[in-house]
């Protein structure tokens, strides 16, 4: 088990950092606000606590819940244009200070890829540094289920995607940063994990959180200390 100190030392010296984005980047959970925007939130709410909560696996939580809200293509476009994401203090600073220092920045979600898109695009993250879940429509805009392949679409997933980075990019040091049970099982194959309770605190979680930050200001004093 990495200690506080180590954990500060491997974030300092990391050659990419990968966030989460719902709840920890953005402020919002991407599928409870577009389930909320469709009609549906109480429940798909109620089984998103669940799934961060650890109670049930990631691919059956993310299939119910997208057979509740079957969003079209034209409701999810409207979702983003007018609820955009709103960014938590202190991310867009944390990135540019980052990719200043020649760090990859990378954002793995169990969310959106249309959503999470439209985040990165804000904070200046290529979209190939982007790795979510892809919503299927048919030719009319209407749902027609999601991409099972994607590597997040599985408990576990952000583990694979972490190990898929080491070996495309040749990465030595590894940090991944959230809020929730699947990005702390990310950790190994990341070298550290960050726990962030800006947004929400999962007590589980900040348990089993060597370091745990409720701002990204206190990422950003650790990286002034270079």
């Amino acid at each position: 088990m990495t200690t506080q100190l180590e954990t500060k030392e491997i974030f300092r010296s990391a050659d990419a950092v990968c966030f989460d984005v719902d709840s920890t980047v953005i402020k919002e959970e991407g599928i409870d606000e577009l389930a909320k925007f469709c009609g549906v939130g109480d429940a798909v709410t109620e089984m998103t606590r669940k799934a961060m909560g650890g109670s049930m696996t990631f691919k059956t939580a993310l299939t119910e819940r997208l057979a509740i809200i079957r969003c079209s293509r034209e409701q999810v476009n409207k979702l983003i244009t007018d609820h955009p994401p709103h960014l938590t203090p202190g991310i867009k600073e944390l990135v540019a200070c980052l990719q200043q220092r020649g760090v990859k920045v990378f954002l793995i979600s169990g969310g959106f890829r249309c959503i999470v898109e439209h985040v990165a695009t804000q904070l200046n993250i290529p979209l190939d540094h982007v790795y979510a879940n892809r919503l299927k429509f048919y030719f009319n805009g209407e749902y027609a289920g999601f991409d099972e392949s994607q590597l997040t679409a599985e408990s576990g997933g952000k583990g694979r995607v972490i190990s898929h980075l080491r070996e495309k990019f040749g990465l030595e040091t590894v940090v991944m940063i959230g809020d929730g049970a699947t990005d702390l099982e990310a950790c190994p194959p990341a070298n550290a994990f960050i726990g962030f309770g800006g947004n929400v605190v999962r007590p589980q979680v900040k348990e089993k959180s060597t370091w745990y930050v409720t701002a990204f200001g206190e990422l950003l004093k650790e990286l002034e200390k270079l």
